[in-house]
Parts: structure tokens; sequence; C-alpha cells
């Protein structure tokens, strides 16, 4: 029998607390690739999309629900049409501004 030699114990799993779980979501939603977030955070990906999931089913209330593939589409239409909508509050604050 042999010993690990970074000497963490092979039943340990790390815990992650909400503020973490939380920031992650965040940083995976805005970034362009989830694999690359759980890159930056020094994370597994697969560890960040089972979170995302349980994010998902917890806001529709069922995991059915959660895959059905028009209930996907339609995250996705109101994701880019959020993006869309802050790009314009912003260009519009931008050149909505009289000049002096």
């Amino acid at each position: 029998m042999t010993a690990k030699k970074n000497g963490a114990s092979p039943d340990k799993r790390r815990k992650y607390d909400a503020a973490f779980k939380a920031e992650a979501l965040r940083l995976a939603e805005e970034s362009r690739s989830t694999q690359a977030a759980a890159r930056e955070l020094g994370i597994n990906p697969k560890l960040l999309y089972r979170w995302q999931q349980e994010q998902v089913v917890a806001e529709v209330g069922s995991v059915e629900v959660a895959r059905d593939p028009e209930v996907r589409a339609l995250r996705a239409a109101n994701k880019r049409l959020t993006q869309e909508l802050d790009i314009l509050k912003k260009a519009l604050v931008i050149f909505g501004q009289p000049t002096s």
C-alpha cells in the first residue's frame, strides 16, 4: 500500500461555500466559455456545469422543465435580449448627453 505524496487523503473533497459558488456562476455567465471560467477558478469544468444545472433547476422548479429544449432556447434568447438592452442603455447614456 502506497501513500499519496501530496498528503491529501483520497476521501477528502474540497468544500465550496455559497459565496464561491455564486461568484463562479457569475463568472461563468459573463465568460465566453464555462471551461475557461473553470480553469480561471482552478476547478473542474464538470463541477461548474453541475452548479449551473442546479441553478437552472432551482429557478424553474424541475429537472424536466430545465432540460426542455424550448425552455433552453427561450432562456438563451432572453439572455441575448437582456445583453442587447444593456448595450442600448449604455449607448443612450453616451450619445444622449448634450454637447457643450
